[in-house]
């Protein structure tokens, strides 16, 4: 502005000097509007993020509520949100057994149906898609590498099934553990390379996340819940599965690539309740032992009743319920398999059935 003003000061004879200079300032001031217009563009542009970020969902732990259609029941455990969109991270036995998966996100009145990406047995992890879910706020992942034997730590989740999140602190005190998880139909499970610590988780706790310091996960809390319990003498243990271990699963879930260990997709559904033990014949049958049988289910359509036992899935030799279950879990819905089974008169029986849809296993 001063030099605009010395310009309105100069006398007619340097008027042409004046023109020259007005035409190079207005050029100038154009300019300079073009660089405030785009800093504003900018500061509207940090705006908008920001008010994106403000108006994120929840707080990275979500309550899981499912229906176990087949045992006329229901379960609750916890998960932690992995993507914006609702890729949710929990254990395996959270889900196992349900026909509907609801996610709620604590405090906001916000729920949504999931279905079950994939899961895997063997580590107890599961990765659920939620249906029509954006913003939410993922939690801060940490690295399990570098945990020690001592640290404090925070387990959260929904205990007792109650629907609100609690906290509870406690400290590492072992890691690398192995331990034995059990169902009511007496199978098993062991699950290897576990955080241990004192920290009192109650069912519900199940899926939840195991937090440093810092707020960041590093572990999944795996806990005790409906129809499945550890086996173990100490009551004050508690256990977690390292993040670094969880996500590498939930890597391999999403490369839509199953394994012996890994299903990905939706469950292939023989329509039995199998358990080891409970045979007729002594020792001389070994297999799924068939409790019971959904009616109208491919098996129950095949011919299998209550007390038979399962010898074959595919082709493929079954000593025990795991078996069985290993057996179809490269297998997806409307695949033809052949079973064979001796049925509860000690008759070798065989049937080739189409696999429905049905829940986790």
């Amino acid at each position: 502005m001063p030099a605009f003003l010395s310009c309105l000061s100069a006398t007619h004879g340097s008027m042409s000097a004046m023109k020259k200079m007005l035409k190079h300032l207005s050029s100038r001031t154009i300019a300079l509007l073009g660089v405030i217009a785009a800093a504003g563009a900018v500061a509207v542009s940090l705006a908008l993020a920001s008010r994106s970020s403000a108006a994120t969902i929840g707080t990275g732990v979500v309550n899981i509520r499912t229906v176990l259609g087949y045992q006329g029941g229901a379960a609750a455990g916890t998960g932690i949100v992995l993507t914006s969109d609702g890729e949710i991270l929990t254990n395996n036995h959270v889900i196992r057994g349900a026909t509907a998966v609801r996610v709620v996100i604590p405090q906001t009145g916000r729920s949504y149906t999931a279905k079950v990406v994939g899961y895997d047995i063997s580590d107890d992890v599961a990765l659920l898609k939620l249906n029509g879910a954006s913003n939410l706020r993922t939690a801060t992942l940490g690295d399990s590498s570098t945990l020690r034997v001592g640290q404090q730590v925070t387990a959260t989740g929904n205990a007792g099934g109650t629907g609100r999140l609690a906290s509870v602190t406690g400290r590492i005190t072992g890691l690398a553990k192995t331990i034995t998880a059990g169902d009511e139909q007496n199978g098993s499970e062991q699950l290897d390379g576990l955080i241990e610590m004192n920290a009192a988780l109650q069912p519900g706790d199940s899926g939840g996340p195991l937090y440093d310091r810092a707020q960041r996960v590093i572990g999944m809390n795996t806990a005790a819940s409906v129809g499945f319990y550890f086996q173990s003498t100490a009551s004050t243990d508690a256990y977690a599965i390292p993040i670094n271990a969880a996500l590498k699963i939930v890597k391999q879930i999403e490369s839509g690539n199953s394994t012996s260990t890994i299903h990905v997709g939706g469950t292939p559904f023989i329509g039995v309740q199998i358990s080891n033990g409970g045979f007729g014949f002594g020792d001389s049958v070994t297999g799924g032992y068939v409790a019971a049988v959904v009616p109208g289910s491919p098996a129950g359509k095949a011919g299998l009743a209550a007390g038979d036992v399962i010898t074959a899935v595919a082709g493929r030799t079954v000593s025990s319920s795991d078996d069985v279950l290993s057996a179809l879990t490269t297998k997806l819905p409307g695949a033809r398999v052949k079973l064979a089974w001796v049925d509860q008169f000690g008759t070798q029986q065989s049937a080739t059935i189409t696999l429905a849809n049905g829940p986790a296993l």
